[in-house]
């Protein structure tokens, strides 16, 4: 290694430390209002790099954080394995659900996309 490649102040290393693209899908993630949500993608596409299956893992390994409830799967149906507390969160915020058919499986609502979803816009012109 060079020494025009070493930081000018060395740092210890931590095995616990997070990788940079953690870091800012998880920063974007807390920018994300109450009541609103983003899905795998839309942070991917925010951040301009990665794709949702790298966000989805992020969370996974990372989000816990973090309003995880907040970040979601396109289609709008709730995280499984995790329904039950979502579906809490979401109620205590206010999120737009649309209520489920009772032909859906547990009869349990999907969020309301178009009404829920956050472009991130809001936040960077100074609205919370």
């Amino acid at each position: 290694m060079s020494e025009q490649s070493l930081p000018e102040e060395p740092r210890p290393e931590y095995a616990d430390a997070l990788p940079e693209y953690a870091e800012r899908v998880l920063e974007v993630t807390e920018l994300i209002p109450s009541g609103r949500v983003m899905t795998y993608g839309d942070i991917a596409e925010y951040l301009e790099e990665g794709g949702p299956r790298q966000v989805g893992r992020v969370m996974s390994l990372y989000g816990g954080g973090v309003p995880w409830w907040r970040v979601v799967r396109a289609d709008g149906a709730l995280l499984a394995g995790q329904e039950l507390e979502a579906l809490d969160r979401y109620r205590e915020e206010g999120t737009p659900l649309k209520e489920a058919s009772r032909a859906a499986e547990g009869h349990l609502p999907r969020l309301d996309l178009k009404r829920a979803r956050w472009d991130g816009g809001e936040r960077a012109q100074g609205h919370t």
